[in-house]
């Protein structure tokens, strides 16, 4: 289950690499924009806010996060859905995905489908977490293996920059891929270790769902020392860098399309 207050946390350092993403989108005048993996709402609005002539929907397979969205109100419409099943209409000019295909097996293929089933010059923007390698995720697949829940976890569920390059001019659209380590200064103002509390809204989200109460609170101790070791406090501060991967394609467009 998705908290939203939980992940609302640290939502400065969430929101930057939604606009950094959207802004290498050239769209002037959408018809329709989709957020898949939409969250609590919030980024999704301000894609209203970019294109007030659009109709901006967003898309998330939590309940949680949806009812949260549309108690924000606004011009912008939320639905309970899976990206999995999810297909554009012909007049989706803009389909964005911000940190969300991580926790979707097969999103390759998804790519390649929308990729050929937007139309003619839409835009496809994707952003995803590329920090598994990171000491925080193999921290994480440690300790979980010590607590029986490894198969959980996962190794390296993205690719890079070059991978999601190749597989998306493959289906015939123009790409812009990049890589950029954010280092976020998560503030020490509290017992708990800052990166505990970060990922607590994303990674140990399948951990918590399979440990009871009592194994979970074990594991979560068991890995805020080891997150201690490895990030340590400078000041008022841990330095914590985040690499994430951007992708944003163009798909072939008609004579005289200019979206």
């Amino acid at each position: 289950m998705w908290d939203p207050a939980v992940y609302r946390r640290f939502g400065a350092e969430r929101a930057r690499p939604f606009a950094d993403l959207l802004g290498r989108v050239g769209a002037s005048e959408p018809r329709a924009v989709v957020d898949l993996g939409c969250g609590p709402g919030e980024l999704t609005l301000s894609l209203a806010g970019r294109w007030p002539g659009a109709r901006v929907t967003g898309v998330d397979s939590s309940p949680e996060m949806i009812a949260k969205a549309r108690a924000h109100g606004g011009p912008a419409e939320f639905r309970v859905g899976d990206v999995r099943d999810w297909h554009p209409e012909p007049d989706v000019d803009v389909l964005v995905t911000n940190a969300t295909l991580q926790w979707v097996p097969g999103h390759r293929d998804l790519l390649t489908r929308w990729a050929r089933d937007l139309p003619a010059g839409a835009w496809l923007a994707l952003q995803v977490p590329g920090n598994f390698g990171a000491p925080s995720h193999v921290l994480l697949r440690e300790v979980g293996k010590r607590y029986g829940v490894g198969d959980v976890l996962r190794e390296a569920p993205v690719g890079d920059p070059a991978e999601y390059a190749a597989l998306l001019t493959g289906a015939g659209a123009e790409v812009d891929a990049w890589e950029t380590t954010y280092l976020h200064l998560l503030p020490v103002d509290g017992p708990e270790h800052p990166v505990l509390r970060w990922m607590e809204g994303t990674a140990l989200r399948p951990v918590k769902a399979a440990l009871d109460d009592n194994a979970w609170q074990s594991f979560r101790a068991d890995l805020a020392r080891e997150l201690t070791g490895a990030y340590p406090a400078t000041g008022e501060h841990v330095a914590f860098p985040f690499r994430r991967v951007f992708v944003v394609a163009r798909t072939a467009p008609s004579g005289g399309d200019v979206r």
